[in-house]
């Protein structure tokens, strides 16, 4: 959503939820939500997969000192982060931060993480089908890719 001086703009916020909440955009979040469940992807799905893939990432020899000094309350974090996924994955629409501004404040972040995180994508090997798993990692992929466009290669 657009901001204004710091502030949402009332009218977008107002004309954003009318939009969310119309009966298309209603049919077409219950057609992504029961297409993910019938390849085993729903909330405990998501749960699990965020529990194990930062529990490994915040053991990681690279990338463990860069979350964990950037991340004060872990609980917190991981409850935003299966808001976050919940709302890629299912279109729940129950994520409102903003990634790219959070990952911009961490000065420690470099170019070679990226790579690096391709070990703890092993957290999917819980996935209950093998579509699971291409329906994460094309969305995860994405989400590194912008991430590594405005991180490292903003004009």
């Amino acid at each position: 959503m657009r901001e204004t001086t710091g502030r949402s703009d009332p009218i977008l916020s107002v004309c954003y939820k009318a939009a969310m909440s119309s009966e298309h955009a209603l049919e077409a979040r219950r057609k992504i939500r029961e297409d993910a469940a019938a390849i085993g992807v729903d909330e405990a799905f998501i749960s699990k997969l965020v529990d194990e893939f930062y529990s490994r990432v915040r053991v990681h020899p690279q990338l463990g000192p860069v979350f964990n000094n950037a991340v004060d309350d872990w609980p917190d974090h991981l409850a935003k982060l299966k808001q976050f996924w919940e709302s890629v994955a299912l279109n729940a629409g129950v994520y409102s931060g903003r990634p790219m501004q959070a990952h911009l404040k961490v000065k420690s972040i470099e170019l070679a993480h990226f790579g690096e995180i391709a070990g703890p994508h092993r957290a999917l090997r819980h996935a209950p089908t093998d579509e699971a798993v291409e329906y994460f990692m094309i969305r995860a992929n994405r989400i590194g890719e912008s991430l590594k466009l405005g991180l490292f290669f903003r004009p």
